[in-house]
């Protein structure tokens, strides 16, 4: 009998999902508002201690990690990890942007011996991705798109009755900041197309023109991460991205021409970061997750649009909406379910299969730059 619980730290929320592998009792299923989080980390080791009081010892907590941490009890973390799991700047560490408040809750986890808690491994510690899919690459995928990935093929194995090892699929999990596009072939993570290196999401524009990087170094006097959280589909549109939800703006594509021209974006986006991995994997099924995905009217603007662009190649691949126990996102249940294998319950074969606990290096090992060496002052860890 194993009890794991799993976080997945979204843009919007902090999402906790647990249960017990031999009852089946979901123990925890809740969202925190990141902004609460931020004020005060400590929130989210409450509701643990809660959840721990309820149902007894837990005996695998993955925690939220930013751009991962090879795996590793959260107690043997180092400055330095957490540090650059966490990169960011003196400047917005003094903003006080949401990551601070995760950095803090890393932290307070290593320093919580009363909860067994693990640090996972984002895509770019990952041994199944070759190294030359790493180079000049620090988003490949943060450890949350990992456990979105783990969700996708735990349900592939149920649908197919197949071994995880026999897996083969790309999951898009659509987040409210940005979309991101896992492939896996064989049972293991071999390529991405994530966030700040993939095709605009809503909030933030994905990758970035290096000149317009350039241009923008040299224009402003402080280039902060809150730049990365523009510039998506959502400013294509002209909508405020906090005024609008994002159930209003599928219905607004449909009434302004203006606001489509950003959903049309966000949608082609999606297709692209797909067409993008087909050279890597070759999938058998196609899973959707994330914030949009449960609006249904956008679920089937992205179905259509895949198996569209599928069928002008002359080729069927079934895209299907990653269904998951938790009311909380997709990725939260991915998150318990490797904190469940860990523990050496029922999904113990799943981390085996992505080769967790293979994982190594750090977020700058594979910048192929002779500038380089100095990423180093991103290893200090300030607060």
């Amino acid at each position: 009998m194993v009890k794991a619980v799993g976080i997945d730290s979204g843009t919007k929320s902090m999402d906790l999902f647990g249960f017990d592998d031999e009852t089946g009792e979901v123990i925890v299923d809740a969202s925190v508002d990141r902004n609460r989080v931020t004020e005060n980390p400590a929130v989210i080791l409450e509701l643990l201690r809660e959840i721990q009081e309820k149902h007894g010892k837990i005996d695998a907590i993955v925690g939220p990690c930013g751009y991962g941490i090879p795996l590793k009890p959260a107690r043997e973390a180092t400055n330095e990890e957490i540090a650059l799991a966490t990169f960011i700047t003196e400047a917005d560490v003094r903003r006080r942007l949401k990551i601070v408040g995760l950095r803090e809750l890393m932290l307070l986890m290593r320093e919580a011996k009363d909860l067994n808690v693990y640090f996972t491994p984002g895509v770019v510690h990952l041994p199944t991705v070759p190294e030359w899919r790493k180079a000049n690459r620090i988003d490949l995928g943060t450890a949350d798109k990992v456990f979105t990935a783990a969700l996708a093929m735990v349900r592939e194995s149920e649908k197919k009755g197949i071994p995880y090892s026999q897996t083969n699929l790309i999951a898009v999990e659509v987040g409210f900041a940005y979309t991101s596009a896992m492939a896996v072939k064989n049972g293991q993570i071999i390529d991405a197309m994530a966030g700040t290196a993939g095709f605009p999401g809503y909030l933030g524009m994905g990758f970035m023109d290096s000149e317009l990087a350039y241009a923008l170094a040299n224009a402003l006097d402080d280039f902060g991460k809150l730049f990365l959280f523009q510039g998506g589909a959502s400013y294509i549109a002209g909508v405020d991205p906090i005024s609008v939800s994002p159930e209003e703006f599928v219905k607004l594509a449909k009434e302004d021409e203006n606001v489509r021209k950003g959903y049309n974006a966000m949608i082609e986006a999606i297709v692209k970061d797909v067409f993008a991995l087909l050279p890597s994997a070759k999938p058998e099924s196609i899973y959707i997750s994330g914030r949009f995905s449960r609006i249904p009217e956008f679920f089937r603007d992205v179905k259509g649009a895949l198996e569209g662009a599928f069928k002008d190649y002359g080729f069927s691949i079934e895209v299907l909406k990653l269904e998951s126990m938790a009311r909380a996102k997709e990725a939260a249940e991915g998150s318990a379910v490797i904190a469940n294998g860990i523990a050496g319950g029922k999904y113990r074969g799943l981390v085996e299969s992505l080769k967790l606990r293979e994982s190594s290096g750090s977020i700058f090992d594979w910048v192929k730059l002779k500038e380089r060496e100095n990423l180093r002052i991103f290893e200090e860890l300030v607060l």
